[in-house]
């Protein structure tokens, strides 16, 4: 299969779809991979090293998407690249297509088979492509939150682990799936307080054990999401529904009764957000203020951890990667059945039902079209 590695446009975006050890793996399995010049730059693989590992560099971007059969990226397309796409490719990629109507159209009216990582499911009902990032996103959420507190750039100028004789700051923490486990880490790290907030006693009961009952848990509720609310220095939401947008369990006026310098960090922004003051932001202007609360809405955080990022990306989907050119999609599914609810769109048809319910349109079994 001939496979296309384009560099990432997104604002602030550095991470690549794949390491060159990855593009090895692909070359030695008897693919063509052709990687645009730098597109691994920013997160420090130069084009020497995907030359030495097999790949065919090009220059732009116009040039890998005319030849590849199946693209492999970080973050959906946005303009430019959503008109280089062509009927049948392959889009291997994060896609987030219930907050995104407009992405979904242009995929269904170029018949592009949009295979979502975030909606890979694993046999014990993990999310295995999204773990990696939802585990970079939520240690990074408190660590930003932490900095956003400072007093000269809006924040209450309260330290999260506080000093002898003053209390910690208060992290409360909306969801104990991957992203809120990742954050509950730091932050008890920091010697912060900590506030766990989830729908599955489950869940909380794992956390509980995890950290020896040194956090405080609740069964989410809207009584009891407002009083953390209220108390919070730091919000961080790691709320997420498979494939859907996110379920705003923080209103306006929830947000309303938040201490002025407080900080939210909302990491289901990408899915829309949790938290109902939330909008999508960039790294180059991360931080907007709503009612004297600090909002934090970068949608792709990782980003600004490319090395990692990458890395732990390219572990997690290069198996994935080389099932589909080995196999074709259908081949690939037939080994993992699993494989079929990535597939968002093919062929001109939404087949994640989710994303259909979320934007009021029909979804066909992706059985009924292969």
């Amino acid at each position: 299969m001939h496979i296309g590695l384009p560099k990432e446009i997104k604002n602030g975006e550095f991470r690549v779809g794949l390491v060159p050890a990855g593009v090895h793996e692909l070359v030695v399995d008897g693919n063509t991979v052709w990687v645009e010049k730098g597109a691994g730059e920013g997160s420090g693989f130069a084009d020497q090293e995907y030359a030495a590992a097999g790949a065919k560099i090009l220059d732009t971007a116009d040039e890998i998407y005319a030849r590849a059969e199946m693209i492999v990226k970080v973050k959906e397309p946005i303009e430019p690249e959503d008109r280089r796409m062509r009927q049948g490719q392959i889009l291997f990629t994060y896609l987030h297509l219930a907050a995104m109507p407009e992405l979904t159209r242009v995929l269904l009216e170029r018949q592009v088979t949009g295979i979502a990582y975030e909606t890979i499911r694993a046999k014990n009902g993990s999310l295995p492509l999204l773990t990696p990032m939802s585990e970079i996103a939520g240690r990074m959420s408190v660590v930003v939150g932490a900095y956003y507190l400072q007093k000269p750039l809006g924040g209450r100028g309260v330290l999260l682990g506080g000093v002898p004789g003053v209390r910690p700051g208060l992290v409360v923490i909306l969801g104990a799936g991957t992203v809120g486990i990742n954050a509950t880490k730091i932050a008890m790290g920091m010697g912060a307080q900590v506030v766990v907030l989830d729908v599955d006693l489950d869940r909380l009961r794992h956390l509980d054990d995890l950290f020896f009952g040194r956090i405080e848990t609740h069964l989410s509720s809207p009584y009891y999401v407002a009083d953390a609310v209220k108390k919070a220095d730091l919000l961080i939401g790691g709320v997420l529904v498979r494939g859907a947008a996110t379920p705003r369990v923080v209103t306006r006026a929830m947000v309303k009764t938040m201490l002025p310098g407080s900080v939210i960090v909302d990491v289901a922004v990408d899915q829309g957000g949790c938290v109902e003051t939330t909008r999508p932001t960039s790294h180059s202007d991360p931080v907007f203020t709503v009612d004297g609360v600090v909002h934090y809405g970068v949608t792709n955080m990782p980003g600004a951890m490319p090395r990692t990022s990458t890395i732990a990306l390219t572990n997690a989907t290069l198996p994935y990667v080389r099932t589909i050119a080995a196999r074709g999609l259908k081949g690939a599914i037939a080994d993992d059945s699993l494989l079929k609810d990535g597939v968002n769109t093919y062929a001109g048809h939404l087949t994640c039902r989710p994303v259909a319910e979320s934007q009021g349109l029909p979804c066909q079994e992706l059985e009924d079209l292969l």
